[in-house]
Order: structure tokens, then C-alpha cells, then sequence
């Protein structure tokens, strides 16, 4: 696993970094070799905060912990996801490492029963045609609707699927295919 760390507005000693490489390394199981972590931290109103996403197998996760100690920040965000692994394991068993979730005899024991995998259920299917238009446009159509989000066919690059949404800051953002 690939690990990369990132400091904002804090200057932390290098046995923090290196007591989050030891617990990310926990998740190396789930993943091939070419996993990537990165470990945001800072500290904000007397609260350390840890930020870790891992890249592997396509799939990203995320998770953001803030405490009063920075160690047990970086505690609770491998178990934040450990848990997002284990909560969709049957979904993530064909992406993630070949026997990933086989038990070993070095893994401690729980005696309390999984929580079931709670199903995906679509309710609801609309189709729609996306019609091209200016980002300006769908930004309208969107505050039109009073949506927090729109899908249109982005006009200023040359028709490809693109998505305007409403940021928490009041802005707005934009979701456009790579190609």
C-alpha cells in the first residue's frame, strides 16, 4: 500500500505518521498491492482531525474523524472503514484482494453476530432526454426546479453527459465525463 500524508495548518512529530501507516496497514488485506491511502490531518478549534481515503480495486472510500487526540482520530477512521468494507462485503468480494474476508487465526474474535447487508432498493425509474445545453442553462433549469442537482448534455463539450449541483457554500459544481 502506497501512502501519502498531508498536513494542514499543523506540524505533527513523524511518530504520528508512522502510527497511521501501522493501523492503515490493517486494510492492506482487502486490497491488491496497488492500494493507495491518503491521510489528511489538522486540527481545528482545539479537535484533531483525520481525513483517510483509500483507492484500490476502483473503489474509493472515505472517512473523516475528529477527536480530542490525534491517535484516536486516526483509530476511529480505519474503523470507519473497516466497517464501510465489512457492511458491503458480499458487493465488495469481486473487487477487493482474493480472500479478503477469510478469517485468520491472528484476527480477534467477536462473538457478536455480523449486521445483516442491508439490500439496494431502486423504487422509483424516470427517463428522461437530455437535451444540450449551456452550463448556464442547466445551472437555470436547475434553480428552476428548485433541485439540488441537474444532468444535461454539456453543449460546451460537444454534447457528453454532465451533472451541475449546488455546493454547501452557496456555489455551484460540475460532474463531466473524462473522455
Amino acid at each position: 500500500m502506497k501512502f501519502q500524508f498531508s498536513e494542514k495548518k499543523v506540524k505533527l512529530p513523524g511518530n504520528v505518521h508512522a502510527y497511521a501507516e501501522k493501523k492503515v496497514m490493517k486494510l492492506a488485506r482487502y486490497f491488491e498491492e496497488d492500494a493507495e491511502a491518503l491521510i489528511v490531518f489538522s486540527v481545528q478549534k482545539n479537535r484533531n482531525n483525520v481525513e483517510l481515503t483509500v483507492h484500490g480495486a476502483g473503489t474509493w472510500f472515505r472517512a473523516s474523524e475528529s477527536t480530542s487526540d490525534m491517535f484516536a482520530s486516526i483509530d476511529a477512521a480505519v474503523a470507519t472503514i473497516e466497517g464501510q468494507i465489512r457492511k458491503n462485503k458480499t458487493r465488495l468480494q469481486r473487487r477487493l484482494r482474493e480472500g479478503a474476508f477469510m478469517r485468520t487465526v491472528q484476527e480477534e474474535t467477536s462473538f457478536a453476530p455480523e449486521p445483516e447487508e442491508e439490500t439496494i432498493n431502486i423504487v422509483r425509474t424516470k427517463k428522461f432526454y437530455f437535451r444540450p445545453m449551456t452550463r448556464e442553462e442547466a445551472v437555470m433549469q436547475m434553480n428552476l426546479l428548485e433541485h439540488n442537482f441537474f444532468a444535461f448534455r454539456d453543449e460546451d463539450n460537444g454534447g457528453s453527459f454532465a451533472v451541475v449541483y449546488r455546493r454547501n457554500d452557496g456555489g455551484y459544481g460540475l460532474i463531466d465525463d473524462e473522455e
